[in-house]
């Protein structure tokens, strides 16, 4: 049997530009907050009520990278992940506790059709060069015509 299940599902709206940095390593690691909000009746007054729950999400290496170049303040995004608590100093030498979900998959989601607007113009060509290459039709004579049945 598991020892445990650590795992988080979140749809949501990007509450902040993502903030990229870079680790002494050299990999990538991209931290940003996303809302949640639920909203149900009270039966008391009939008041429709919500709540916003506020989430910090990191990513790592190339996720990291397209999260920072794609995700902007009020993306729809489709986020999994883990939570994991890390302990940190503050100013005073106090120790201090952030609980946060690292990312392990992410889905740009958007009903409008619209692709976002990366920031930098070198990645936005190399994924257009893809797309054309895979679009090129087959040649009509590929068709194998030695079928063995």
């Amino acid at each position: 049997m598991a020892k445990g299940i650590n795992k988080v599902i979140l749809i949501g709206n990007v509450g902040n530009d993502p903030e990229q940095k870079a680790m002494p390593n050299g990999n990538a690691v991209t931290n940003l907050s996303v809302a949640t909000s639920e909203s149900w009746k009270d039966k008391q007054t009939g008041q429709q009520q919500e709540r916003t729950e506020w989430h910090r999400i990191v990513f790592f290496n190339r996720l990291a990278e397209i999260a920072g170049e794609y995700l902007r303040k009020g993306s729809k995004v489709y986020i999994e992940g883990s939570l994991r608590t890390r302990k940190w100093q503050d100013q005073n030498g106090q120790d201090r506790y952030t609980t946060e979900i690292v990312a392990s998959e992410m889905q740009m989601l958007g009903g409008n059709g619209e692709q976002p607007e990366p920031k930098q113009q070198a990645p936005q060509q190399g994924m257009a060069q893809v797309q054309q290459q895979t679009r090129q039709p087959q040649p009509q004579d590929s068709f194998n015509d030695e079928i063995p049945f």
